[in-house]
């Protein structure tokens, strides 16, 4: 019996199939990262919309506004939603990164971290804003799970900013990547990506950072809201 021929075209079988050697065709509609070399090395070209990515930050403010600007930017009027960031926005700042404050919603749970899951699945299931950036410091695997599935119901750009020990956790993100200041820019490591392993992370050129430029002559947004109160009325 002679043996089947390779198939040399996997994703002619199925969409979701791929060569371990090749990246995989994005199902899902993808926005430019803005970043030619980033945007070479992900399934479809860009930052997947409607799923779960995760991205692993040594310290917050490592630079990952800046990497995500182009993207948030590229949204037109939607609103994009910050939830728990770890300092209070700057208007000015922001501005200045060309998210002006009017597209900004801000909203802080409180002490309690199922209050911000909570809202983040809300906004996701709602599909009322085209971003949504959720910071968070513990997550269970079921939570995340739950995040990813409110994500795919929708075609927001979710991404959930945890610190870089969580890449040893599992996680239902088909994107993952790590965040680590350097001279210039940052370096990105490929933890998970629907393609090749990557071991070498990728250095990415970034602007100084504006919002530290500004930070001593900005304003914050205006105070948010508890999250129960807001959302309600944000999704109703």
């Amino acid at each position: 019996m002679s043996r089947s021929a390779p198939i040399a075209a996997p994703e002619a079988v199925h969409p979701s199939l791929w060569l371990a050697s090749q990246l995989a065709h994005s199902s899902t509609r993808c926005v430019d990262t803005g970043y030619a070399a980033l945007s070479a090395q992900l399934p479809g070209g860009g930052w997947p919309l409607g799923t779960l990515i995760d991205l692993l930050v040594q310290q917050p403010g490592s630079g990952e506004l800046r990497l995500l600007r182009p993207a948030l930017a590229s949204l037109g009027q939607r609103s994009i939603v910050l939830l728990q960031p770890p300092h209070v926005p700057q208007a000015l700042a922001l501005a200045a990164l060309g998210l002006p404050p009017s597209q900004l919603i801000w909203i802080r749970s409180g002490a309690k971290s199922g209050d911000a899951l909570w809202a983040a699945e809300q906004v996701l299931r709602s599909g009322c804003c085209g971003a949504l950036l959720l910071w968070q410091t513990h997550a269970r695997g079921e939570t995340l799970r739950r995040l990813h599935l409110a994500a795919q119901s929708g075609d927001t750009l979710f991404c959930m900013l945890r610190p870089l020990a969580a890449a040893q956790d599992a996680s239902p993100a088909p994107l993952r990547l790590s965040l680590r200041p350097a001279a210039g820019g940052i370096e990105l490591g490929f933890v998970k990506r629907r393609g090749p392993q990557r071991d070498a992370p990728l250095f990415l050129p970034l602007t100084p950072s504006l919002l530290q430029r500004h930070a001593s002559l900005d304003r914050p947004l205006p105070a948010p809201a508890p999250a129960r109160s807001v959302l309600p009325a944000l999704v109703g």
